[in-house]
Order: C-alpha cells, then sequence, then structure tokens
C-alpha cells in the first residue's frame, strides 16, 4: 500500500495520535514517539506507525545535534547553534502535527532515517 493510500484510512484517532506524538517532540523530545511506536509497531496501523517512526528518526536527530552543539559549546560557537536547533525542531513538528492532523503524511527533511 502506497503512503498517500494509507493516509486516506486513516481514522480520526489515529491522526490525532500522529498530530500529538509531532507535537510531543517539541516539550518531550523522542519519548512521544519512542512510546508510540513501542505500542503500536506490531498491532497498529500502517500510516501511524510510520508517523510515529518518521518523528521517532527527527527527534533523534535533534538529539544528535544538540549533543553535537553541547561539544562545541566549548569553542562558543555551540551558543549560537542551541537556539536555531529549537527553531528548527518547533517549526517542524508543528508542521508535521498539522499535516498529519489532516490526514497527510509528512516527512521530515534533514533526518537521519535510522528505523526505516
Amino acid at each position: 500500500m502506497e503512503t498517500s493510500n494509507l493516509a486516506e484510512v486513516a481514522s480520526t484517532d489515529d491522526r490525532n495520535i500522529a498530530a500529538l506524538t509531532h507535537a510531543g517532540g517539541i516539550l518531550f523530545g523522542f519519548i512521544p514517539a519512542l512510546i508510540v511506536y513501542l505500542l503500536k509497531k506490531d498491532s497498529g496501523p500502517a500510516w501511524l506507525v510510520q508517523q510515529s517512526k518518521e518523528a521517532l528518526n527527527f527527534q533523534i536527530t535533534v538529539l544528535i545535534a544538540y549533543v553535537v552543539a553541547s561539544i562545541l559549546s566549548i569553542l562558543l560557537i555551540g551558543m549560537l547553534i542551541f537556539p536555531l536547533i529549537f527553531i528548527v525542531n518547533l517549526t517542524f513538528c508543528i508542521l508535521a502535527a498539522i499535516k498529519t492532523s489532516n490526514g497527510e503524511t509528512y516527512r521530515y527533511p534533514l533526518t537521519l532515517r535510522l528505523l526505516s
């Protein structure tokens, strides 16, 4: 089944869960995406599992960026990168939450695809 077809059959509850999974990354990092992925990976709808993996991949990428920025803070460069990472995370999480609440599939740019 294609990804676009998966979104068409997503229920309202699935869309709300996906939206909360993406939006939860703003405050709680990878935890909401990990919880949804672990709970739904075996028996959940394919679209929701795919969106939880997408959110988890993005939040892991953000976490890696924060670790690199922490290391670079020794050189004072990291202090400039922290706000940039936050703004990128905020923007993309809001976009993803809006798209998934409308039943659309969202794919984050600039993301390491660790889970496929």
